[in-house]
């Protein structure tokens, strides 16, 4: 089994250097001035489409519908989950627009917006919403337009009559917000109730205890300036405590942060890191505090976390997620599109060459699917294949080109605007992409699309004298919302002492402290060309391999990653010489690592990046492939069908899903346990379904062994102590790299935490029966046309009343919407099931339960160390269902 692949920079310098040989592309011609003015009117009718569409259908809804013409009223439309958590009855997308309106030179139509919101939003709504979307976009919409409002005030023109009505209705927004910040570590609660705050019986919030880095850290911007704007110190202390609390939680050694933490214990929840969804603009707020607010400790923190991410995520022009503990140790193999903010914010940074080399990536990437898929492998393939409109590249794109005025970049933009127009476009705005394969559409069009996407696309083709005002004047936020750099100056509490920076954590001379001029960076003006045209030529592959030639005397070909079985020692012999190792791990996955130095050649060391590259191509067809957990229901005494344990799917064998009735029978434990050798019980197995440990051998083995013996079903068990589903990804079990069209019978994996509870089952009650299907069957169905099992058929009405004793609040009945559901993730590569082979430790596991193939007598049951038993299984399982209830709420 493989999950884990990771190039060393050395393989990835390899892979470049190979590209630079075989570079065939070259860069386009300048943009004229004409053409410049044309894209920027094109930008500006494609902001009227949108706009006109969402002010003539859907205000004053939050957002426009533009599949269906209509407003997207939450609680009138079907619930999205968290998407929904950004609506808050507060006419979102004009709120969102407001700056956008006066950056597009609509001065007019920004005066009548700012009425509109003035005499129609309300914000006392009892409504639960997400206080990181509030923040940025109600909040920072606000803000924007108060910024704008006042600067077209003094210019004389416009606005005369305002008298900071915006600025009062952002405090009274940054009020109801502030409950979110009671807590003992000052990290905000992830939602609050607009009218009743936190923990109040009206609420329905306060339960939460974690929240995305992302969310409690991209605060400082809109509250700092809502504090200087109003002269009241709260907003920008508390957010100022929240910045405090993450930057004391990093972890220390590799001075990075988890996705998710606790904000009561602060302890990281995920321990994943990169730069994508989850801490994006946690990094991006802390550069930007330094230049909105002048505090240098903003800035010594970010160097601290960018030198961080330079030397552990960023693999040029990948940004791969790391562990924080384990920062050399890969957390996935794909990328999500958010993190396509970045290269901006190198410019900002004044780190030009890798922000160069990203977007390059991410360009390449997009012209291959027409949009950035929402994630993406390392292989530049679709893993997630939405696409909400997200105006992140095109941010990255403005700045590239502002930076280096690179006409390239003005090509780049041409090509976002034509995707959108061709794609995207519908008649009543433009329709977010369902799927960026098929080119199906959401009936969706966030407000971040106008808010973001088309200020960046205007200042890539405006000119200075395009604009009415001077953009170098103000910071964007993080929604693009635009904020002056004079409240730097403005009056404000003091800082609080740096008790969480030390002398020596800081080497200012590492450090610039003043941004680069990108003139003196690029005097010759093919250097941004070089460094992307291999990257070009990785991507699409256009450009052709020069030929290899095998070195003399190698003798074997190169191994094909789909051949490979990690338990053949000549094929462990052939990784060694492409400078492939394989480690073992202790969860029983196995992780390929290539070191181009240890190869035997530099032949070798190509086949052996060859052979990394199929196996990442072989592991992403594989994912697209993964099936639906199936449910293995216990339906004999005393349980009846209420436990129902997930269970992963084989990738042969029956296939549960086209079965209507599944399969049903008693279990039994096989001999050998590990059904690596023909059973020595084949009489007690035939007919029953077989209980097998994972390991020693493939799993298409184990199901032909049992099959032999006559099983009508195997259930094979974790031998990795302590593992659950409820902590795992779901484990698809894979072939053994031949036909297995043989296997005839299903085939399902339980993790030790639910095989263990039925094998205690077996070891409690002589006979145990279970269901094998796709998902949890009702009760009615379970029984109905057959005799009712065991003590059911002493009395009806003795089973009535120890159903409704056993049902009350640990065994009510789970709906089946509810178990087909539970378990269901986004299956990571890295924590992905088996794609080839079953690799485990070496140690023989002998079985940890025997039975004796002869009937023995039935004992005599001793009736209440049986129901405590079954009370304890009961409990432990609404335990389980009580986390697979909340895993599903949150994806």
């Amino acid at each position: 089994m493989w999950t884990v692949l990771w190039f060393r920079p050395a393989t990835m310098s390899t892979l470049l250097l190979l590209l630079l040989l075989s570079n065939l592309c070259r860069l386009g011609q300048s943009m004229s001035r004409e053409e410049k003015l044309k894209l920027r009117n094109q930008v500006v009718e494609m902001f009227d489409h949108a706009y006109s569409n969402y002010m003539d259908h859907a205000y004053p809804a939050d957002e426009l519908m533009p599949l269906t013409c209509r407003g997207r009223v939450r609680g009138l439309e079907p619930s999205r989950g968290d998407v929904d958590d950004a609506l808050g009855k507060f006419s979102l997308t004009l709120i969102d627009t407001l700056d956008t309106l006066v950056l597009l030179n609509k001065t007019t139509e920004f005066e009548e917006a700012v009425r509109r919101v003035l005499t129609d939003v309300r914000l006392d709504n009892d409504i639960v919403v997400s206080v990181f979307e509030t923040n940025i976009r109600v909040l920072g919409g606000l803000l924007g337009g108060h910024s704008m409002a006042v600067m077209l005030k003094d210019a004389g023109h416009h606005m005369q009559w305002y008298q900071d009505e915006l600025l009062h209705m952002a405090k009274d927004v940054g009020l109801r917000l502030l409950p979110a910040f009671n807590t003992s570590s000052g990290l905000p609660y992830p939602r609050v109730n607009l009218k009743h705050g936190i923990r109040g019986p009206e609420s329905r919030t306060g339960t939460e205890t974690d929240t995305c880095t992302a969310c409690a850290g991209t605060i400082i911007l809109e509250f700092a300036a809502l504090s200087r704007f109003t002269g009241d110190p709260v907003f920008e202390v508390h957010a100022r405590r929240a910045l405090d609390f993450l930057w004391e939680k990093r972890q220390r050694n590799s001075n990075l942060v988890g996705t998710t933490i606790n904000i009561h214990s602060g302890e990281w929840v995920r321990r994943d890191s990169g730069v994508g969804a989850g801490i994006d603009s946690y990094y991006e707020y802390l550069l930007k505090a330094y230049i909105l607010l002048g505090d240098d400790l903003f800035l010594q923190r970010f160097n601290i976390h960018y030198a961080s991410i330079m030397k552990y995520i960023s693999q040029p022009p990948l940004l791969l997620d790391v562990h924080i503990h384990k920062p050399l140790l890969p957390a996935r193999t794909w990328m999500d599109s958010l993190l396509a903010f970045f290269p901006g914010l190198q410019v900002l940074k004044g780190d030009i060459r890798p922000a160069i080399e990203t977007h390059e990536m991410l360009y390449q990437v997009t012209k291959k699917h027409n949009f950035l898929p929402e994630a993406f492998t390392t292989d530049f393939r679709v893993h997630w294949a939405q696409h909400p409109l997200r105006p992140e590249f095109a941010e990255s794109t403005y700045f590239l080109y502002k930076a280096t005025k690179d006409p390239y970049y003005l090509e780049v933009g041409r090509t976002v605007l034509d995707n959108l127009n061709r794609f995207a476009r519908v008649p009543c705005g433009f329709a977010a992409m369902k799927d960026v394969r098929t080119g199906s559409h959401e009936d969706r069009m966030d407000s971040f699309f106008l808010a973001e996407m088309f200020k960046y696309l205007f200042l890539l083709f405006a000119e200075e004298e395009d604009l009415t005002f001077n953009v170098e004047d103000y910071i964007f936020t993080t929604e693009a919302h635009l904020l002056p750099l004079s409240l730097s100056t403005a009056p404000h509490a003091p800082s609080p002492p740096a008790n969480t920076t030390s002398e020596e954590e800081l080497d200012d001379s590492n450090f610039d402290w003043t941004c680069p001029n990108t003139r003196l960076l690029f005097p010759d003006p093919a250097f941004p060309r070089n460094l992307r045209d291999p990257i070009r030529s990785a991507v699409d592959k256009s450009c052709p391999r020069p030929a290899i030639h095998r070195e003399p005397g190698m003798g074997r070909p190169p191994l094909r990653a789909q051949d490979f079985m990690a338990n053949n020692p000549d094929h462990l012999e052939l990784l060694r010489r492409m400078g492939v190792s394989l480690i073992h791990l202790k969860d029983g996955r196995v992780q390929l690592v290539q070191h181009a130095t240890q190869a035997v050649s530099a032949v070798a060391a190509e086949d052996g990046m060859r052979f990394m590259q199929e196996m990442m191509e072989l592991s992403s067809q594989q994912q697209k492939e993964q099936l639906p957990p199936r449910a293995v229901q216990i339906v004999s005494h005393p349980f009846f069908g209420r436990v129902v344990l997930t269970s992963g799917p084989a990738q042969f064998g029956t296939d549960l899903s086209k079965s209507i009735t599944g399969v049903r029978g008693f279990v039994t434990v096989a001999e050998p346990y590990s059904g690596c050798a023909e059973l020595s019980n084949a009489a007690f197995v035939q007919g029953r379904i077989a209980l097998l440990q994972r390991g020693q051998c493939m799993f298409a083995e184990k199901a032909r062994h049992i099959m032999k013996a006559g099983a009508i079903g195997g259930i094979v068990i974790d031998d990795n102590e302590g593992s659950s589903s409820d902590t795992a990804p779901l484990f698809q079990m894979a072939g053994d790299g031949r036909n297995t069209d043989d296997v005839t019978l299903p085939l399902l994996f339980l993790f030790y935490k639910e095989g263990n509870i039925l094998l205690e089952a077996l070891k409690e009650y002589r006979e145990v029966e279970v269901l094998l299907s796709d998902k949890a069957r009702d009760r009615a169905s379970i029984f109905k046309g057959k005799p009712l099992p065991g003590i059911l058929l002493e009395s009806r009405r003795d089973v009535q009343e120890e159903e409704e004793d056993c049902s009350t609040d640990q065994t009510s009945p789970v709906p089946a919407a509810t178990l087909d559901q539970s378990h269901v993730r986004t299956v990571k590569q890295d924590e992905s099931a088996p794609h080839n082979e079953e690799v485990t430790p070496e140690d023989d596991v002998g079985p940890a339960i025997k039975r004796n193939p002869e009937p023995e007598e039935e004992p005599e049951v001793d009736m209440d160390s049986s129901r405590k038993s079954v009370e304890a299984m009961m409990a432990d399982w609404r335990e389980d269902l009580e986390a697979f209830q909340q895993m599903e709420d949150e994806l």
